[in-house]
């Protein structure tokens, strides 16, 4: 199985990993079992400092670039992606800035100032985003990281994929949220080494369809625009070499509407007890709309971030 993703680097990746990023819960949900019909397992990595599954990442690539440099690193963000940058490189002495939408998640900048990095905002959406911290690298000469194009950033995601078949006695499907498509690319990389009976489905919102697109076409197709509250995901250019790796190790991938990632949420909140971001909440949205296919399985669905604005959220899910 040919990605460009290296299985003894991922299990070398949780030595260099904080153990603070690693080991997250992993439980079966009874209480969500009524409304879905199958049985629920999820995998929260939501529990530590960044309050997402991107630390597992920056901590890779912050380990390397300590030992070998250079000092200073920037990377765009929707947000996660940058407070975990931010956490990784203050840990060890590098200079991080974060470019950013100014339109991002407000608690997602505020967080990203707090841990000491430089912000810089930028009058677009993450693409643009990305283009203006490509700019600074190569204006600066410093270390530009790219998610999912970077492959540390989709081997430290990847070391959730070892966790699973580690420690889960029987599931026959994962469902995973596509955004760029560092985790479904790392998570689906080792459960299809390990388990490859497993079924990989990805899930993005209709209304950022891009990378779900491309890999039914099995070609890079990008979209104008995005309209979804799950910013995490939305993003409009898929990356060639991360397409390639996704037609590999994913069985499927689906769209789904902005009400079911609200009832995804408000149920993860109501019977698992967990606030997340709408990203999140995709794979229960998954469930939720096409339940015949789920039925009588076992589903771990990773829940992977909690970085929202809490006034939205309280919009969203109702006070």
């Amino acid at each position: 199985m040919q990605t460009r993703l290296n299985t003894s680097r991922i299990r070398a990746a949780r030595r260099v990993i904080d153990p603070v990023f690693l080991d997250t819960p992993l439980y079966r949900c009874e209480a969500l079992e009524p409304a879905l019909g199958c049985t629920v397992s999820i995998k929260l990595e939501t529990a530590n400092p960044v309050r997402s599954f991107k630390g597992r990442g920056t901590e890779v690539v912050a380990s390397r670039l300590a030992e070998h440099g250079p000092r200073a690193v920037v990377c765009a963000s929707a947000g996660n992606l940058g407070q975990a940058l931010a956490w990784s490189g203050r840990g060890r002495g590098l200079d991080v800035t974060v470019v950013a939408s100014r339109f991002a998640t407000a608690a997602k900048l505020d967080r990203i100032r707090a841990l000491g990095a430089k912000l810089e905002l930028v009058d677009g959406d993450h693409e643009m985003a990305r283009e203006r911290a490509a700019a600074i690298a190569r204006h600066d000469g410093i270390r530009l990281v790219e998610d999912s194009l970077d492959i540390e950033t989709c081997e430290g995601a990847a070391t959730i994929g070892l966790e699973l078949v580690d420690t889960v006695p029987s599931f026959d499907t994962v469902l995973i949220a596509l955004g760029g498509g560092a985790l479904a690319t790392g998570v689906g990389h080792v459960v299809k080494t390990s388990a490859p009976e497993v079924e990989v489905i990805c899930v993005q919102p209709q209304g950022a369809p891009a990378m779900t697109r491309s890999w039914h076409g099995r070609r890079v197709v990008t979209t104008d625009s995005t309209d979804t509250i799950a910013d995490g995901v939305a993003g409009r250019c898929p990356i060639p070499a991360v397409l390639d790796d996704l037609l590999v190790v994913a069985d499927d991938a689906v769209l789904v509407q902005e009400a079911s990632i609200i009832a995804g949420m408000r149920m993860l909140l109501d019977h698992a007890g967990v606030v997340v971001e709408p990203s999140a909440a995709l794979g229960i949205a998954a469930l939720l709309e096409d339940r015949d296919r789920f039925a009588g399985r076992h589903v771990v669905t990773i829940v992977c971030g909690s970085n929202v604005d809490m006034d939205a959220y309280h919009r969203w899910v109702g006070r």
